[in-house]
């Protein structure tokens, strides 16, 4: 005879079992969800005014094979970190808005993770309160493409063609190398160098809005190329000297652009670091300087 207990258990599974079943059919979504307390998805999830928010966790492996692309869609950074690992591993932290707590978690339950391709995030609702944001770690050598439109980037550890642009945010490079190219219009850039030179072709980095600041071995050898419209320059580094040139503006008829393009310790890959808004400090990373 099936008990009441019985039936209760066994629906219950069903239900768990055939839910996975329709979530995976839709995406290569996801090992775990939860609410815990992570550093990086905290549960807290506040979206001020008469909304109520809703934060969960969700993680997931790719295979570390092509270019990793990633677009951060409407809301959401996405932080890239280079490691030991032979597969592409996604945490991904959902934010969702909504007038109840409710409704806020009904629409985190809309939003799917897809990646064929891209990983990217589609809400199968017309619900806009909704974000998504990425903490991925790769392999050393992988090729990367990010987008985001209000997040910042950040780059950390990883060999080889990386391309990324935002609109909102900032962007943040450290131990990187390869074929670096990137812009953001309203954020500021912060890069740390590693080693006596660059690996590869380059870095060419921009903001329209926004402070740089790079930092970089005392020994460094490479082709420095910095410059800032509207801002201040600083560097420790006397080699690096400022060519000023008066410029025609838009404010007050003139304005004064900082330019320089200068080899340190016999020169190397370019290392371009520009912005139009904002200061630009150039500064060595050792306590004792050779210059």
């Amino acid at each position: 005879m099936i008990t009441p207990k019985f039936s209760r258990f066994f629906l219950a599974t069903l239900l768990f079992v055939t839910g996975g079943l329709i979530d995976d059919a839709y995406s290569q979504e996801t090992k775990s969800r939860s609410q815990g307390s992570h550093e990086f998805c905290s549960a807290h999830s506040n979206y001020g005014g008469d909304k109520v928010g809703h934060r969960e966790l969700r993680e997931f492996t790719v295979p570390a094979s092509g270019t990793l692309r990633v677009d951060g869609e409407r809301n959401g950074g996405i932080s890239v970190k280079g490691g030991n690992v032979g597969e592409i591993q996604v945490r991904a932290c959902v934010n969702a808005w909504g007038t109840t707590e409710q409704n806020a978690r009904a629409n985190a339950e809309n939003i799917k993770i897809s990646t064929s391709g891209t990983i990217v995030a589609e809400n199968r609702s017309d619900d806009s309160n909704w974000g998504v944001s990425y903490q991925i770690t790769v392999p050393r050598n992988t090729d990367l493409e990010l987008t985001a439109k209000n997040g910042g980037i950040s780059i950390a550890g990883v060999d080889g063609n990386l391309e990324f642009t935002t609109v909102n945010g900032g962007i943040s490079l450290s131990d990187v190398s390869g074929n670096v190219r990137g812009r953001t219009a309203n954020g500021g850039i912060n890069i740390s160098l590693t080693g006596s030179s660059w690996r590869g072709n380059g870095l060419d980095v921009s903001t329209t809005n926004g402070g740089v600041k790079l930092n970089l071995p005392v020994n460094y050898a490479a082709n420095i190329e910095a410059g800032t419209v509207n801002g201040g320059y600083k560097s420790d580094i006397p080699a690096l000297n400022i060519t000023t040139e008066d410029e025609k503006g838009e404010w007050n008829g003139r304005h004064r652009s900082k330019q320089i393009n200068t080899s340190i310790n016999g020169g190397g890959a370019p290392i371009r670091v520009k912005t139009t808004n904002g200061g630009v400090k150039i500064e060595t990373t050792d306590g004792d300087k050779k210059y």
